[in-house]
């Protein structure tokens, strides 16, 4: 989309904000909550998240050799386990736009000893500074909701990732009815509870309920994919659609 052609407005949370706002808000919120990004992850999914991450490891058939794009990577969950499963000759690309999450990434990998066998990149995913047809798969968990222009980020990563390969995005979803309104209750009334509590940060946690719902349901974000270039694209439900995991391959 180019800049002549981008609306005056998109959606933070459940508020309109301009366009271009929306990208410095998002960061506030990512800088707000990074040294408690895995914390906060635990407590508000009970553990889950690792499962709906392992399974999405599972999915990526990641074999050794290849190279891996993990987007929006935060602190380096799935970058850790595709770092042992490319081996050395392969490469892993921890990024994600804000400076305050790639660091914890860091640090939290450098702990673990992986000094050198991941490479990190602040990069905004409407523009990836990587070469065409480069990556054999590309990850992005709880990511593609907070950028701006997900048409476009769904382009690149279409643009860089090799013939054959897959793209893989794991984000929150659309429940299926019969839990809805629990799901409801939980996400608009405990989780910012829950974020003042242990985070210090209502507003963050009730803008990441908000910008769930306005995120593309299952069937919208694989039409979108489709459009954005990928030749297969399919999705599975997990818990009940609360999470969905999208895959996309490039021919």
């Amino acid at each position: 989309m180019k800049d002549q052609d981008k609306p005056d407005s998109t959606h933070f949370g459940f508020k309109e904000v301009a366009w271009a706002e929306k990208q410095k808000k998002v960061a506030e919120v990512f800088s707000s909550v990074a040294n408690k990004y895995d914390v906060m992850n635990d407590v508000m999914s009970f553990g889950i998240h690792r499962l709906w991450k392992r399974h999405t490891i599972s999915v990526s058939k990641v074999k050794p050799g290849q190279k891996v794009l993990d987007l929006a990577g935060g602190t380096g969950d799935l970058a850790m386990k595709f770092a042992e499963l490319v081996g050395k000759n392969g490469l892993v690309v921890l990024a994600d736009i804000n400076p305050d999450m790639l660091n914890e990434g860091r640090k939290r990998l450098e702990d673990k000893g992986h000094i050198g066998q991941i490479k990190y990149s602040q990069v905004n995913a409407e523009s990836l500074p990587f070469p065409d047809n480069y990556f054999d798969c590309i990850t992005i968990a709880f990511g593609l909701r907070n950028v701006t222009d997900k048409d476009q980020a769904l382009r690149e990563m279409c643009r860089v990732l090799k013939p054959g390969g897959q793209a893989l995005i794991l984000e929150f979803s659309h429940p299926v009815l019969a839990i809805k309104p629990l799901y409801d209750v939980y996400s608009f009334h405990i989780l910012p509870k829950m974020g003042k509590l242990i985070a210090q940060d209502e507003d963050s946690y009730r803008y990441l309920a908000e910008s769930i719902r306005k995120h593309p349901d299952q069937d919208s974000l694989k039409n979108m994919m489709k459009q954005a270039g990928f030749d297969e694209v399919d999705y599975s439900n997990l818990s009940g659609g609360i999470v969905a995991l999208h895959r996309g391959i490039k021919w």
